[in-house]
């Protein structure tokens, strides 16, 4: 009896190949032919399930998104409060900066992507930022949630908010993929900026004044 081939596997095995390929040498490195090699498969066939480039970069992309929610979810899974919305989103945070190798490669592979998407055609006219995109609503709703039980301020705008902790472990991801700090001072920052959001005392000083020490350190312009 002929072996029954799983097509969704095979197409995430070759994905994951990509993302190796792209976490060690670069996303510049990605060829068709390059992944074939790491996936263990001949070119035919992987072109047999992304007939071009552009595709298996999509595809790819789609895959690292998939992978990030489900290790989101884990947490979730774990937490001693699942409804809490702020240890949701302190789960959203660890799971966002590169704290460990997984969410390391998976920021380390997006931000290529990002970079890639300002400049290659074939990139940029795939939904790029999708992804985001559906990210920034969840949390939209997770904020909402937290307005609606009183546990952030009813005057904020939730859109805005969640555009803001977006861009925020975007920016704070990046500059721990160059050394600008470390993963824990950048997770530092992120509950710093949670606490202020969820009106935590004990985010600010009692005379009101933010503390130089509450924030990393860097060099000097």
């Amino acid at each position: 009896m002929p072996k029954r081939v799983d097509h969704a596997q095979r197409r995430a095995h070759i994905a994951d190949a990509l993302v190796r390929v792209a976490a060690r040498d670069g996303l510049h490195a990605v060829t068709m032919r390059a992944v074939a090699a790491e996936a263990g498969m001949s070119l035919n066939l992987v072109q047999y399930y992304f007939a071009t480039k552009a595709q298996l970069m999509h595809a790819a992309l789609l895959h690292l998104e998939q992978q990030s929610h489900e290790r989101w979810a884990a947490r979730l899974d774990s937490l001693n409060d699942p409804e809490s919305v702020r240890a949701c989103l302190e789960a959203f945070v660890a799971e966002a900066l590169p704290t460990d190798e997984a969410s390391h490669t998976f920021r380390l592979v997006w931000t290529s992507y990002a970079v890639l998407a300002m400049t290659d055609p074939e990139l940029a006219e795939q939904p790029f930022v999708e992804g985001p995109n559906r990210l920034e609503r969840r949390l939209a709703d997770l904020l909402a949630r937290a307005q609606a039980s009183g546990e952030i301020a009813a005057y904020l705008d939730v859109s805005v908010e969640a555009a803001r902790l977006l861009s925020l472990s975007h920016g704070l991801g990046t500059s721990v993929l160059v050394g600008q700090r470390s993963a824990s001072q950048a997770s530092e920052v992120m509950r710093y900026h949670l606490s202020r959001l969820f009106n935590d005392p004990a985010a600010v000083p009692p005379d009101g004044r933010e503390r130089l020490s509450d924030h990393p350190r860097t060099a000097d312009a």
